[in-house]
């Protein structure tokens, strides 16, 4: 059975509560809860109490029982797991709440059809050119995300994210952070890649692992010109 030590990290890390932000909601020190969070010794009774109302926890659990962590309700545990996914898993919590309730109200949905202005070709593989000036008028089936332009992929080295010749949606930017899926200009060629920036250095990605990276550096001229919302 895990001590108060343990659930009180566990607490700490599924409320995404810091040791500085704990000890303003409870009026403890922060060396205290330093202290209990390395091991170092458990807090007292009354302590323990004012922890689990800070942190809304069971203060049986936080002290090892066999109990739920605390009393929420389903649907405030949901918001509480899914708010910490990125924007991308957030989407597929969403797609995926909504088909469960369209299954359960016997909601059929039509497939909607809409124009979109379509703006050249982005390579998952070996580059394309964007259109300059006047987009192709074609039609779409799903939901149109607000966007800035549209273009459509060619290859399949963004797989399972894209698919070769799915159309995908941007918004216009000149910056993007680490993670963020981008369109972007590498040596005068528009691609679509997951765009990287670490400890390795600044690159962009395929996500089919048989694509090699492609390096960001003073041998090759790139620019982020958006960044994709689906």
């Amino acid at each position: 059975m895990d001590n108060f030590n343990n659930r009180l990290k566990q607490a700490m890390e599924y409320r995404n509560v810091k040791p500085a932000e704990l000890s303003k909601l409870t009026n403890i020190g922060k060396s205290s809860i330093s202290q209990w969070l390395s091991g170092k010794y458990s807090a007292k009774q009354d302590k323990i109490f004012v922890i689990a109302k800070a942190l809304n926890v069971n203060p049986s659990w936080l002290i090892g029982a066999n109990v739920p962590m605390s009393n929420e309700a389903l649907p405030d545990k949901i918001f509480n797991l899914s708010s910490k996914l990125d924007e991308k898993r957030q989407n597929n919590v969403y797609n995926y709440t909504k088909q469960q309730y369209n299954e359960q109200n016997n909601i059929i949905q039509m497939p909607v059809q809409s124009d979109v202005k379509l703006y050249g070709a982005v390579s998952a593989g070996t580059g394309e050119y964007l259109l300059d000036n006047t987009p192709e008028l074609v039609s779409y089936e799903g939901v149109v995300p607000e966007h800035d332009y549209a273009v459509i992929v060619n290859g399949v080295s963004m797989r399972p994210l894209f698919e070769d010749k799915q159309i995908i949606f941007v918004k216009k930017t000149f910056e993007a952070r680490s993670g963020q899926v981008v369109i972007a200009y590498y040596d005068n060629q528009a691609y679509v890649k997951k765009y990287v920036n670490d400890e390795k250095g600044a690159r962009f990605v395929s996500l089919n692992k048989s694509y090699d990276d492609m390096p960001i550096d003073e041998t090759h001229e790139t620019q982020i010109i958006g960044v994709v919302v689906l």
